[in-house]
Formats: structure tokens, sequence, C-alpha cells
């Protein structure tokens, strides 16, 4: 499954390769707390930059191996793509952090970056980087590298991060003094006891305002193989993706309801309960989407790729448990009354056993059927039987038939029957 899903992404990253301009992460970050790779929050990791086409390239995810690969660099983007696809290679067949990311040294201009919770983490290639370790005392180690490879060992805590200015960013000059400063702030939070995924969002607010290096880009979860995938990413080719310093949705502290911006701009109170509603920075979303809590729904969407579905669903499901708990049958009514509401769009309706609940993990995966003929949406759910629909239906054709001969012929039928009547 594993080799499917990253050829997919591989496809797509040469697809974009010829549609798009080149496009380079600026800011690559492998945090981990928990080198055991037990802690669900352990180990993030995630890319942004100043430029455009910050897609999900940039942060690739092993769900199955828990690794990621982060790409960037000033070279051209097909031996970027050529890195990454070493790299990948390297790590799906045993190596080691540091083996694999000294694949970009072999491609000028390129930077790679890899880690996951138990194998450590690593960057190879053109980079201006820090390397963070805290020991067991919490002594914090902050060594700046540059270029060739530095690594992360495994069983170490700690974290790498990359950190250039865009040419064109108004803040450029920045990084140099932002990359110091936020890899001891990561640093001490590490020695603090707060995890990866905490980490990350605090990271990414502070290069965003700080260095202008601030477009999605997004986060992954490496232990619980959470990723925001494209909550922040470009929409368009040669755009650039989500201001992560910006606010992004609107949320009740009540009961998780929420609506993104530019949408949220329409609403100050929660709908169902009048609650204030408090606004959720980019940086938060991010943390708050990757972070598994006890409050937390990891929701997972198959069978379609239909516009919007993903994150509609994500929203109906999470209310749906938080109301009501981990509940397939009202969650699979709460799913097919959205479809029937017009929230949901290019599905069709499911049942509680489309509703597979992992309820240790807090995770659930709805998987959609295909909507047969074609159609848009799912058909009526009518009292009467859509064969006697048929039925009714023939008959008013044949209806509509005798009635357009009888205009056709009008003249003709009443001549002859003037002529019998004499």
């Amino acid at each position: 499954m594993i080799q499917n899903n990253l050829q997919r992404i591989l496809v797509l990253l040469v697809t974009l390769a010829l549609l798009v301009n080149t496009a380079a992460a600026t800011c690559n970050i492998v945090i981990i707390t928990d080198p055991t790779g037990t802690d669900p929050n352990g180990a993030a990791a995630g890319s942004m930059s100043f430029a455009e086409n910050m897609f999900q390239s940039t942060f690739i995810m092993s769900k199955e191996k828990h690794f990621t690969v982060l790409s960037g660099g000033e070279g051209n983007s097909t031996p970027r793509l050529a890195a990454i696809v070493e790299t990948i290679n390297r790590l799906n067949n045993g190596a080691t952090a540091s083996e694999a990311a000294s694949a970009a040294s072999s491609y000028s201009g390129i930077r790679v970056m890899t880690g996951g919770p138990t194998i450590g983490a690593a960057v190879g290639g053109s980079f201006d980087a820090y390397v963070v370790t805290v020991a067991g005392d919490g002594t914090i180690t902050a060594t700046p590298v540059s270029s060739g490879l530095a690594t992360l060992p495994a069983g170490q805590k700690g974290a790498i991060i990359h950190l250039r200015n865009t040419h064109g960013n108004p803040l450029y000059g920045t990084a140099e003094t932002v990359r110091q400063e936020t890899a001891v702030m990561i640093g001490k939070m590490i020695r603090d006891g707060y995890p990866a995924t905490e980490i990350l969002g605090a990271a990414f607010e502070k290069v965003a305002v700080e260095s202008g290096e601030k477009y999605g880009g997004g986060g992954n979860n490496l232990v619980s193989s959470i990723t925001t995938g494209d909550m922040f990413t470009p929409s368009k080719l040669n755009t650039t993706g989500y201001p992560m310093d910006e606010p992004y949705a609107k949320e009740c502290p009540t009961d998780g309801w929420s609506v993104a911006y530019p949408a949220a701009e329409n609403y100050q109170t929660c709908p169902y309960d009048g609650t204030p509603l408090k606004t959720v920075y980019a940086y938060d979303a991010l943390k708050d989407k990757i972070t598994v809590t006890s409050n937390s729904t990891t929701v997972s969407v198959y069978g379609t790729d239909a516009a919007g579905v993903s994150e509609t669903t994500d929203e109906i499901v999470t209310y749906s448990v938080k109301k009501n708990g981990y509940n397939s049958a009202t969650i699979a009514t709460a799913i097919n009354n959205a479809i029937d509401n017009g929230l949901l769009v290019g599905v069709n309706y499911i049942e509680p056993k489309d509703i597979n609940i992992v309820e240790s993990t807090r995770s659930v995966g709805v998987y959609f059927k295909p909507l047969p003929d074609g159609r848009t949406s799912p058909p009526w759910n009518l009292p009467i039987s859509t064969s006697i629909l048929d039925i009714v239906g023939s008959i008013q054709t044949a209806i509509g038939l005798i009635l357009i001969i009888l205009v056709l012929f009008r003249s003709t039928l009443i001549s002859s029957f003037l002529k019998k009547r004499r």
C-alpha cells in the first residue's frame, strides 16, 4: 500500500513540475520529543515558505512507516523531484535518516530533510540550519550547520530547523536571527515537556511573524500519521499558500463548531448556543489539526475525491462525536442529513457499516460509495416505489404522444369525423 500511495504522490510531483514555476520550501522543521515512538504527539514535521506553489510535495509523509520527507532548495524542480524519489526509496529499504538525506548531495542546490520518531532526523544538500539536542539533565545544545549533511541521532530528543529568506520577501535578511532564536525556543519547549506537535505550531508562528516565510505548506504528526493535507496549500497553481500568521477560522469554545475564513467574517456567535466565537490563527489550526487529545477526532474519508467532501465530513463527524460519542449510527445519520440539506454534494448515502471507528486512537473512517449512472446527488427517498413512477412516466409519455398526434392531424381527423356524420 505504501508503494502505491507514494507512487501516486510522485506522479503528482512530476505533473506539477511540468505545470508550475519552480517552488521551494524555505523553512523545514523536524521535531522529536519522544524518540521511543510511544507518545502519539512525540514527533512532528512541516514546511512553509514565502514562495509560491507550497503543495504537499514539500512535506510528504508515510503513514505506514512513519517518516517524513521535506524538500526545498534553490535548484531546478526536476532534480529536486529526483532527490525526493531517491530519499523515499532509501527509507523504504531500511536506510537511516542520514543515509536517506545524503541523497540530496548529488543534486546541485537541492535540500532534503527527513526524519521519524525512532530513526532520528537528518538534512542533506544545500541548507542553513540548526541541530538542537536536549539531554536528559535538560541541557540544550543548538549547533549551527551549513550544507553537506547534518544529523539528529536516533534515540535523541531534539530537532532540526532550516530557514532561509526568499527573494522578494519584505523581511529579507531576518532568517539568520530567527533561525537561531527559533532553535533555542524549540529546545526550551522540548526541555519543558511540550509535545512535538505543539512545538511545531509555536515554531511556525515565530518563523511566519518574524521572518516572513509564512505561507503553507503544512505539518505532519509522524507518530499518529495525521497531516494538515491541503488545509494551507494553494488552491491554484503559481500562487502562495495560506498565511500561517493570519486568522484561519472562528470556533465555538463550547461545542467545537467552527467556520473558516472568509465566511467566518459573517459570524460573531455560535449558531447553536449563541456563545461568542474564538478566532483561531493558522498556526494554532495546524497545531490543533495534528495534535491528538482526549477531545480530538481524526477523520479519514475514502471513496471520493469530490471537492470539499473531506473537510465538510470532518466537521460533521467531529460535531457528531462531541454531541453523541463514537456512535456509527448517529454519525451516519448526521452525514445523510448533510447530504439531504445540500452541505455534502457528490456522494451517496451511507450506512453505519460504512463507518469504521477506532475509539482507542479517537479516529473515524468514512467510506463513501460512488454515485450510480454519473449522478451528482443520491436519488430522492420517496414514499412510493420507483417502479410505480416509471409506470406513471410511461403513461404520461403515451398520453403526450397521443396529444401530439391529435394536434398534428387535427384537420384530417375533424374532416373525417364530419364526413362520417353526413
